[in-house]
Protein backbone atom coordinates (compact mmCIF):
# COMPACT_ATOMS: atom_id res chain seq x y z
CA UNK A 1 0.00 0.00 0.00
CA UNK A 2 1.20 3.34 -0.78
CA UNK A 3 2.27 5.37 2.24
CA UNK A 4 0.46 8.61 1.08
CA UNK A 5 -2.91 8.85 2.76
CA UNK A 6 -5.28 9.93 0.13
CA UNK A 7 -9.26 10.26 0.70
CA UNK A 8 -11.51 9.48 -2.91
CA UNK A 9 -14.66 11.20 -3.64
CA UNK A 10 -17.16 9.91 -6.39
CA UNK A 11 -20.52 8.81 -7.10
CA UNK A 12 -21.20 7.23 -10.50
CA UNK A 13 -19.00 4.86 -13.06
CA UNK A 14 -16.87 7.12 -13.98
CA UNK A 15 -15.73 7.59 -10.82
CA UNK A 16 -15.66 4.28 -10.41
CA UNK A 17 -13.15 3.98 -12.94
CA UNK A 18 -10.80 6.29 -11.07
CA UNK A 19 -11.33 4.39 -7.79
CA UNK A 20 -10.31 1.29 -9.15
CA UNK A 21 -7.28 2.03 -10.88
CA UNK A 22 -6.12 3.81 -7.58
CA UNK A 23 -6.68 0.56 -5.60
CA UNK A 24 -5.04 -1.85 -7.95
CA UNK A 25 -2.39 0.61 -7.97
CA UNK A 26 -1.74 0.38 -4.06
CA UNK A 27 -3.66 3.92 -3.40
CA UNK A 28 -5.83 2.63 -1.17
CA UNK A 29 -8.12 5.27 0.06
CA UNK A 30 -8.13 6.07 3.95
CA UNK A 31 -11.92 7.22 3.40
CA UNK A 32 -14.31 7.13 0.15
CA UNK A 33 -16.86 9.90 0.07
CA UNK A 34 -20.08 8.82 -2.04
CA UNK A 35 -23.50 10.64 -1.99
CA UNK A 36 -26.62 9.18 -0.21
CA UNK A 37 -28.11 6.40 -1.60
CA UNK A 38 -30.82 7.67 -3.98
CA UNK A 39 -34.17 6.14 -5.92
CA UNK A 40 -33.05 4.10 -9.11
CA UNK A 41 -35.17 2.25 -11.36
CA UNK A 42 -38.99 1.37 -12.04
CA UNK A 43 -39.55 0.62 -8.68
CA UNK A 44 -37.47 3.51 -6.74
CA UNK A 45 -36.15 1.51 -4.84
CA UNK A 46 -33.16 3.09 -2.59
CA UNK A 47 -29.97 2.35 -4.38
CA UNK A 48 -26.32 2.45 -3.51
CA UNK A 49 -23.74 3.72 -6.29
CA UNK A 50 -21.33 2.48 -7.80
CA UNK A 51 -18.68 3.45 -6.03
CA UNK A 52 -20.09 2.83 -2.52
CA UNK A 53 -20.69 -0.71 -3.54
CA UNK A 54 -16.98 -1.10 -4.52
CA UNK A 55 -15.90 0.10 -1.24
CA UNK A 56 -18.35 -2.05 0.93
CA UNK A 57 -16.14 -4.85 -1.48
CA UNK A 58 -12.88 -3.67 -0.62
CA UNK A 59 -14.06 -2.68 2.99
CA UNK A 60 -12.76 1.12 2.76
CA UNK A 61 -14.20 3.34 5.42
CA UNK A 62 -17.37 4.98 3.53
CA UNK A 63 -19.44 8.31 4.42
CA UNK A 64 -22.57 9.61 2.62
CA UNK A 65 -23.35 12.96 3.72
CA UNK A 66 -26.05 14.69 2.53
CA UNK A 67 -23.95 18.37 2.77
CA UNK A 68 -20.36 18.84 2.62
CA UNK A 69 -21.44 22.02 5.60
CA UNK A 70 -21.89 19.15 7.88
CA UNK A 71 -20.02 20.08 11.40
CA UNK A 72 -19.36 16.41 12.34
CA UNK A 73 -18.06 15.77 8.69
CA UNK A 74 -15.79 18.38 8.84
CA UNK A 75 -14.05 17.00 11.60
CA UNK A 76 -13.56 13.82 10.26
CA UNK A 77 -11.72 15.25 7.37
CA UNK A 78 -10.11 17.51 9.78
CA UNK A 79 -8.82 14.16 12.37
CA UNK A 80 -7.97 12.09 9.00
CA UNK A 81 -5.32 14.85 7.78
CA UNK A 82 -5.39 13.38 4.03
CA UNK A 83 -2.23 13.91 2.33
CA UNK A 84 -4.73 14.67 -0.85
CA UNK A 85 -8.65 14.20 -1.65
CA UNK A 86 -9.15 13.02 -5.29
CA UNK A 87 -12.57 13.77 -6.41
CA UNK A 88 -14.41 12.59 -9.79
CA UNK A 89 -18.23 12.88 -10.56
CA UNK A 90 -18.71 13.51 -6.97
CA UNK A 91 -21.68 15.85 -7.47
CA UNK A 92 -21.69 18.39 -4.62
CA UNK A 93 -18.99 21.30 -4.45
CA UNK A 94 -15.80 21.15 -2.19
CA UNK A 95 -16.51 24.01 0.13
CA UNK A 96 -13.27 26.19 0.53
CA UNK A 97 -13.05 24.96 4.46
CA UNK A 98 -12.35 21.57 3.23
CA UNK A 99 -10.65 21.95 0.09
CA UNK A 100 -8.03 23.82 2.56
CA UNK A 101 -7.71 20.28 4.59
CA UNK A 102 -5.41 18.54 2.78
CA UNK A 103 -2.23 19.01 2.91
CA UNK A 104 -1.29 18.81 -1.18
CA UNK A 105 -5.45 20.24 -1.59
CA UNK A 106 -7.92 18.32 -3.61
CA UNK A 107 -7.43 16.99 -7.12
CA UNK A 108 -10.42 16.61 -9.72
CA UNK A 109 -10.68 13.94 -12.38
CA UNK A 110 -12.06 16.26 -15.39
CA UNK A 111 -13.39 14.69 -18.77
CA UNK A 112 -12.13 17.56 -21.11
CA UNK A 113 -9.47 19.44 -21.76
CA UNK A 114 -8.93 22.30 -19.57
CA UNK A 115 -10.45 25.09 -20.17
CA UNK A 116 -12.73 23.81 -22.94
CA UNK A 117 -15.55 22.34 -21.64
CA UNK A 118 -15.63 23.48 -17.83
CA UNK A 119 -19.16 22.52 -16.11
CA UNK A 120 -21.23 19.60 -15.63
CA UNK A 121 -21.87 18.22 -19.19
CA UNK A 122 -18.21 18.38 -20.86
CA UNK A 123 -18.51 14.82 -22.50
CA UNK A 124 -22.10 15.69 -24.25
CA UNK A 125 -21.01 19.23 -25.01
CA UNK A 126 -18.13 18.01 -27.03
CA UNK A 127 -20.19 15.39 -29.29
CA UNK A 128 -22.66 18.13 -29.56
CA UNK A 129 -19.92 20.79 -30.86
CA UNK A 130 -18.57 18.58 -33.33
CA UNK A 131 -15.15 18.61 -31.70
CA UNK A 132 -12.78 16.06 -33.10
CA UNK A 133 -11.22 15.17 -29.64
CA UNK A 134 -11.32 15.71 -25.96
CA UNK A 135 -9.96 13.72 -22.80
CA UNK A 136 -8.74 13.85 -19.60
CA UNK A 137 -7.67 16.72 -17.48
CA UNK A 138 -6.22 16.32 -13.64
CA UNK A 139 -6.65 20.03 -12.61
CA UNK A 140 -5.71 21.74 -8.81
CA UNK A 141 -9.04 22.25 -7.43
CA UNK A 142 -10.53 25.81 -6.49
CA UNK A 143 -13.21 27.97 -5.57
CA UNK A 144 -14.10 28.20 -9.17
CA UNK A 145 -15.78 26.36 -11.83
CA UNK A 146 -13.27 23.67 -13.17
CA UNK A 147 -10.33 26.51 -13.17
CA UNK A 148 -7.92 25.41 -10.89
CA UNK A 149 -4.49 25.17 -12.74
CA UNK A 150 -4.09 21.26 -14.66
CA UNK A 151 -1.22 18.97 -13.30
CA UNK A 152 -1.87 16.61 -16.88
CA UNK A 153 -4.18 15.76 -19.63
CA UNK A 154 -4.90 12.86 -21.58
CA UNK A 155 -6.51 13.47 -25.13
CA UNK A 156 -8.02 11.11 -27.45
CA UNK A 157 -10.36 11.40 -30.54
CA UNK A 158 -14.14 11.57 -30.76
CA UNK A 159 -15.23 8.47 -33.27
CA UNK A 160 -17.44 9.94 -35.58
CA UNK A 161 -20.56 7.80 -34.95
CA UNK A 162 -19.03 7.38 -31.29
CA UNK A 163 -22.35 8.03 -28.49
CA UNK A 164 -21.72 9.96 -25.01
CA UNK A 165 -22.18 6.47 -23.76
CA UNK A 166 -19.40 4.88 -25.24
CA UNK A 167 -17.32 8.12 -24.99
CA UNK A 168 -17.48 8.06 -21.15
CA UNK A 169 -16.67 4.57 -21.07
CA UNK A 170 -13.47 5.07 -22.62
CA UNK A 171 -13.00 8.18 -20.86
CA UNK A 172 -13.12 7.04 -17.55
CA UNK A 173 -10.67 4.31 -18.08
CA UNK A 174 -8.52 6.94 -19.62
CA UNK A 175 -9.28 9.12 -16.13
CA UNK A 176 -8.24 6.29 -14.08
CA UNK A 177 -4.81 5.51 -15.72
CA UNK A 178 -3.96 9.13 -16.03
CA UNK A 179 -4.73 9.31 -12.32
CA UNK A 180 -2.68 6.46 -11.32
CA UNK A 181 0.27 7.64 -14.17
CA UNK A 182 0.93 11.10 -13.06
CA UNK A 183 -0.49 10.80 -8.83
CA UNK A 184 3.40 10.12 -7.80
CA UNK A 185 4.53 13.01 -8.98
CA UNK A 186 2.00 15.15 -7.98
CA UNK A 187 2.60 13.87 -4.25
CA UNK A 188 6.13 14.03 -4.63
CA UNK A 189 5.68 17.78 -5.92
CA UNK A 190 8.00 16.97 -8.93
CA UNK A 191 4.81 18.05 -11.35
CA UNK A 192 4.01 21.36 -11.39
CA UNK A 193 0.47 22.31 -12.42
CA UNK A 194 -0.12 25.08 -14.64
CA UNK A 195 -2.80 27.72 -14.71
CA UNK A 196 -5.74 27.73 -17.56
CA UNK A 197 -6.03 30.25 -19.92
CA UNK A 198 -9.42 31.68 -18.96
CA UNK A 199 -9.91 33.69 -22.01
CA UNK A 200 -10.42 30.36 -23.56
CA UNK A 201 -12.79 29.12 -21.78
CA UNK A 202 -16.19 27.35 -22.65
CA UNK A 203 -18.79 26.01 -20.76
CA UNK A 204 -20.82 22.53 -20.59
CA UNK A 205 -24.70 23.26 -18.26
CA UNK A 206 -26.53 20.62 -17.02
CA UNK A 207 -28.30 18.81 -19.08
CA UNK A 208 -32.51 19.45 -19.12
CA UNK A 209 -34.35 16.95 -20.99
CA UNK A 210 -35.67 19.70 -23.41
CA UNK A 211 -32.20 19.77 -24.62
CA UNK A 212 -32.86 16.64 -25.96
CA UNK A 213 -35.77 17.15 -28.18
CA UNK A 214 -34.60 17.41 -32.22
CA UNK A 215 -35.78 20.26 -34.02
CA UNK A 216 -35.93 18.57 -37.65
CA UNK A 217 -34.91 22.54 -39.45
CA UNK A 218 -31.67 22.09 -38.28
CA UNK A 219 -28.53 20.66 -40.67
CA UNK A 220 -28.94 16.63 -40.25
CA UNK A 221 -24.99 16.92 -39.03
CA UNK A 222 -26.31 18.31 -36.23
CA UNK A 223 -28.65 16.46 -35.63
CA UNK A 224 -26.84 13.82 -35.64
CA UNK A 225 -25.03 15.08 -32.89
CA UNK A 226 -27.40 16.08 -30.64
CA UNK A 227 -28.65 11.92 -31.22
CA UNK A 228 -25.31 10.80 -29.97
CA UNK A 229 -24.53 13.43 -27.65
CA UNK A 230 -27.75 12.09 -25.43
CA UNK A 231 -27.48 8.58 -25.99
CA UNK A 232 -27.87 7.11 -23.30
CA UNK A 233 -29.68 10.06 -21.28
CA UNK A 234 -31.69 11.48 -21.75
CA UNK A 235 -32.56 10.39 -25.14
CA UNK A 236 -32.64 12.52 -28.46
CA UNK A 237 -36.55 12.67 -28.87
CA UNK A 238 -39.31 13.95 -31.58
CA UNK A 239 -43.22 13.67 -31.95
CA UNK A 240 -45.08 11.03 -33.83
CA UNK A 241 -49.08 11.55 -34.30
CA UNK A 242 -49.13 12.82 -30.68
CA UNK A 243 -46.12 10.49 -28.86
CA UNK A 244 -43.09 11.34 -27.83
CA UNK A 245 -40.24 8.85 -29.98
CA UNK A 246 -36.78 8.10 -28.92
CA UNK A 247 -34.43 7.77 -31.24
CA UNK A 248 -30.65 6.49 -30.36
CA UNK A 249 -29.10 5.76 -33.56
CA UNK A 250 -29.32 7.23 -36.82
CA UNK A 251 -26.47 7.97 -40.02
CA UNK A 252 -26.26 10.89 -42.74
CA UNK A 253 -27.80 10.26 -45.48
CA UNK A 254 -27.56 11.37 -48.96
CA UNK A 255 -30.10 12.92 -51.87
CA UNK A 256 -33.05 12.95 -49.15
CA UNK A 257 -34.79 16.30 -50.11
CA UNK A 258 -38.50 17.77 -48.78
CA UNK A 259 -39.50 19.57 -46.41
CA UNK A 260 -38.35 19.34 -43.04
CA UNK A 261 -39.41 16.54 -40.44
CA UNK A 262 -41.01 14.42 -43.75
CA UNK A 263 -40.61 10.83 -43.57
CA UNK A 264 -39.41 10.44 -47.13
CA UNK A 265 -38.56 6.49 -46.66
CA UNK A 266 -39.44 4.16 -44.55
CA UNK A 267 -38.08 -0.01 -44.76
CA UNK A 268 -35.98 -2.36 -43.87
CA UNK A 269 -32.90 -0.51 -44.28
CA UNK A 270 -34.46 2.66 -42.19
CA UNK A 271 -36.20 5.42 -41.72
CA UNK A 272 -35.23 8.44 -44.03
CA UNK A 273 -36.10 12.12 -42.61
CA UNK A 274 -35.43 15.20 -44.37
CA UNK A 275 -33.71 18.19 -42.10
CA UNK A 276 -33.74 21.45 -42.14
CA UNK A 277 -30.44 20.70 -45.03
CA UNK A 278 -29.57 17.02 -45.69
CA UNK A 279 -31.41 13.95 -44.27
CA UNK A 280 -30.76 11.45 -41.88
CA UNK A 281 -31.41 7.86 -42.04
CA UNK A 282 -33.13 6.61 -38.62
CA UNK A 283 -31.79 3.27 -37.19
CA UNK A 284 -32.91 2.58 -33.80
CA UNK A 285 -35.99 3.75 -32.59
CA UNK A 286 -37.99 3.23 -29.02
CA UNK A 287 -42.00 4.27 -28.37
CA UNK A 288 -43.19 5.38 -24.68
CA UNK A 289 -43.18 2.42 -22.25
CA UNK A 290 -41.74 -0.20 -25.39
CA UNK A 291 -38.38 -1.29 -25.72
CA UNK A 292 -35.30 -0.31 -28.59
CA UNK A 293 -36.13 -1.92 -32.05
CA UNK A 294 -34.61 -1.20 -34.88
CA UNK A 295 -35.83 1.45 -37.52
CA UNK A 296 -37.09 -1.50 -39.75
CA UNK A 297 -39.09 -2.85 -36.94
CA UNK A 298 -40.49 0.33 -35.94
CA UNK A 299 -41.39 0.58 -39.62
CA UNK A 300 -43.20 -1.87 -39.71
CA UNK A 301 -45.80 -1.17 -36.95
CA UNK A 302 -47.40 1.43 -38.76
CA UNK A 303 -47.43 3.30 -42.33
CA UNK A 304 -45.10 5.96 -41.83
CA UNK A 305 -44.19 7.14 -45.48
CA UNK A 306 -44.64 10.87 -45.86
CA UNK A 307 -45.89 11.26 -42.26
CA UNK A 308 -44.68 14.86 -40.82
CA UNK A 309 -42.34 14.37 -37.78
CA UNK A 310 -42.69 17.29 -35.38
CA UNK A 311 -41.01 18.73 -32.03
CA UNK A 312 -41.67 18.51 -28.82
Amino acid sequence: MNAAKLLFAGTPDFALASLRALVSAGFVPAAVLTQPDRPAGRGKKLSASPVKQFALLQEIPLWQPETLKDPELFSKLTDLQPDIIIVAAYGLILPQAILDIPRQGCLNVHASLLPRWRGAAPIQQAILEGDSQTGISLMQMEAGLDSGPVFATAATPIGGAETAGELHDRLALLGGELLVGKLPEILGGTLASVPQDDSLATYAGKIKTADAAIDWSEAAPETLRKIRAYNPAPGAFFDLDGARIKCWRAELHAGIEGPAGTIQAAGKEGIDVACGEGGLRLLELQRPGGRRVTAAEFAAQAGLQGKQLGSL
